[in-house]
């Protein structure tokens, strides 16, 4: 009697694994990754089968949607999505805002942005957005001025006034972490500080406040944005247990947005 329950058992688990329904959504490891793990439970009682891809880089999580070789994606902010969007001749949406990772800048060798040098290697990251938001942080701070109309997506050209003379190099996001001992001040996005052991409510030297605008967002294409799969998705990522395990895990390195 107890090999038959067993066997039941199995085969019970076998057509459950069966019938559910997989959906892959690409992902940078910290915290993005981190989350889509964590629901990873909540969605099997669903019958999701959520499978996490982890990339390191900004690109090919839109090309593989925008491709169809996976569902979605998590990792980038809507000023990002945009910019993607019209240089690419895109068309992938937003389906929720999830959380923000506060902007930080961060240095080895100052303890402080007033002892940055006259003449200070300053490093960013090399995409439109990014490089935007990290020059418009410390215009924030005080040590640079930007022309108006440059937005967010303003470029080291577009400083109109640099009294220390900071010096500007522009980077790959992923990479600015492991050249932080060489240069004077980085400024990282939070994910790839998080992932690089660095604390940014303790480490970063300026941080971006609550209020930033750019919001974690969960990603798809426009003719997939319907597809209960994701839907079921966006509630798990919404849910009170993950705005706990956000506030639990990352002590305001990542704040909720929902």
């Amino acid at each position: 009697m107890k090999k038959l329950l067993a066997a039941l058992l199995l085969l019970t688990g076998f057509s459950l694994a069966a019938q559910a329904e997989k959906l892959e959504v690409a992902a940078t490891a910290v915290p993005h990754a981190e989350l889509l793990e964590f629901i990873k439970p909540a969605l099997a009682e669903e019958g999701i089968d959520l499978q996490v891809r982890v990339f390191t880089d900004y690109v090919q999580p839109n090309v593989q949607v925008s491709e169809g070789r996976l569902d979605a994606n998590f990792f980038q902010h809507q000023p990002y999505l945009n910019e993607y969007n019209r240089s690419r001749d895109a068309n992938l949406v937003s389906l929720a805002g999830i959380h923000v990772e506060p902007f930080g800048a961060y240095s080895n060798r100052h303890d402080s942005l007033d002892a940055l040098p006259e003449g200070a290697q300053v490093v960013l990251p090399n995409d439109a957005t990014n490089g935007g938001r990290a020059l418009l942080l410390l215009q924030e701070a005080g040590l640079i001025e930007i022309a108006e109309e440059a937005g967010i997506t303003a470029t080291p050209r577009d400083i109109v006034s640099n009294p220390k003379n900071l010096r500007f190099r522009e980077l790959e996001a992923a990479t600015l972490p492991r050249v932080l001992g060489q240069v004077d001040l980085a400024l990282i996005n939070t994910n790839y500080a998080l992932e690089a052991g660095l604390n940014p409510t303790q480490d970063a030297l300026v941080l971006e406040g609550p209020a930033s605008p750019y919001v974690n967002i969960l990603v798809s294409r426009e003719d997939r944005q319907d597809d209960e799969r994701l839907q079921k998705l966006v509630t798990a990522l919404q849910s009170d247990a993950v705005k706990a395990f956000i506030e639990e895990n990352y002590k305001g390195a990542v704040v909720p947005a929902f």
